[in-house]
């Protein structure tokens, strides 16, 4: 098939969208597929794949590391029709997003749509009435998905959460991200060690934009009194975000500083390595989709403490690969206590944790990607769009544009 992804962000920016676009390029190219990537100007980035073109973006001052695509582009509106796409696959609904939804339309071919966030939850990045903005969010997207003829969703949690909020019931799939296994048999976990010096420390790990919406602030209270009670313990916190400062100062604080190390942006293989010299994976997220971050580091063997939310308990079980708590600082340093006290219990987490990994393989749900677009292809030459409930609200609907990153 020839399929074109159009998204927000790529490389060189780091996140789950960009993941998620890599793992699915690189695994349907290798079944055999063609697949464009069409995304944000990159600056000085050395392009080392074929099939990426990029539209122009500018840079705001207050997000550096996630440039804004401008959705113009007259050499790609030339290249598109040559092509002979199959399907368009928007990542986004907001800015190359809607440039997706008008190419589909203008080449007849159908739109898939994967909900990637839960942009409600993002309102914060728009400086206005959060109630309003949540109701103009929440509109757009119902305009936004009614032009779709499938939704993807990456977790069982999320479908459900559009059932109930659009009424979508009908063209819409379950299709976890799946991460590609070669990978973390390449990387070297004790040579990360070596190379931190951090001997034989119980290293506690966590991965993620450090923003807002991922509740950073309630994972550091939570490891502060293990830090303190536990001399050969520490916690390293991999990615980069507007909130590291103040969370750098909460650790100060807290009086663990000392003990707390934030590595910054990462490449996905460092990230791979820091996971498999770690110890225990812990998260305190309540935004998630789908928890990719989780599912990687139990592809790393290791067991999960987390807060129970969306997307996390799609991914773990409480009491088989990890332990899943309430959105409280005082739970969270329980449970991280009980695994850590336990051998027994780290070794029954880890074990599970691994197999189930092993149930996402890129390959599996790559497959079934191609499944759905073969049925929205169908979905698309009998004129069956996904069918939208629009949020009831007394509100009117808004429709200025607004943009999100993961």
């Amino acid at each position: 098939m020839q399929i074109a992804y159009f998204t927000n962000t790529y490389y060189p920016v780091v996140s789950g969208v960009v993941q998620c676009v890599d793992t699915y390029r690189r695994t349907l190219g290798q079944q055999g597929h063609n697949v464009f990537v069409f995304a944000q100007n990159a600056g000085n980035h050395v392009e080392k794949e074929p099939f990426v073109f990029r539209y122009p973006a500018v840079t705001l001052p207050a997000y550096p590391n996630f440039p804004i695509a401008i959705p113009v582009s007259p050499k790609i509106d030339w290249l598109l029709p040559s092509l002979k796409l199959d399907v368009i696959h928007s990542h986004h609904p907001f800015l190359l997003g809607v440039t997706a939804a008008s190419k589909a339309a203008r080449l007849n071919v159908p739109l898939v749509f994967t909900y990637l966030t839960r942009y409600p939850e993002y309102s914060h990045y728009v400086p206005y009435n959060q109630k309003l903005v949540k109701i103009a969010i929440r509109e757009y997207l119902a305009n936004y998905m009614q032009k779709c003829h499938h939704i993807v969703v990456p977790s069982d949690s999320i479908k459900e959460e559009l059932a109930n909020t659009y009424g979508i019931t009908r063209q819409i799939t379950t299709i976890p991200i799946g991460f590609d296994g070669s990978m973390w048999a390449a990387v070297d976990g004790q040579a990360v060690r070596r190379a931190q010096g951090w001997g034989n420390e119980t290293v506690l790990i966590s991965v993620g934009r450090l923003a807002r919406e991922k509740n950073w602030p309630t994972l550091l209270k939570a490891v502060a009194p293990i830090l303190k009670s536990r001399p050969d313990t520490r916690f390293v916190l991999i990615g980069d975000g507007a909130e590291r400062a103040s969370l750098e100062k909460l650790a100060q604080e807290l009086g663990i500083a000392a003990r707390v190390n934030f590595t910054g942006m990462l490449s996905h293989s460092q990230v791979i390595g820091h996971l498999k010299a770690a110890n225990l994976f812990c998260f305190a997220s309540i935004t998630e989709t789908q928890g990719l971050v989780t599912l990687e580091a139990m592809a790393a063997g290791l067991p999960v403490v987390a807060v129970n939310a969306t997307g996390t308990r799609d991914t773990v079980t409480h009491e088989c690969e990890g332990l899943l708590t309430e959105n409280e600082d005082s739970a969270l340093t329980r449970a991280i206590c009980r695994v850590l006290d336990s051998p027994t219990l780290w070794d029954r987490l880890a074990a599970a944790a691994l197999k189930r990994a092993q149930c996402f393989s890129a390959e599996a749900q790559a497959g079934k990607l191609v499944s759905i677009y073969h049925q929205a292809r169908a979905d698309q030459r009998a004129g069956r769009c996904v069918q939208v409930a629009q949020p009831k609200t007394k509100h009117r609907t808004y429709s200025f544009p607004l943009s999100t990153t993961q």
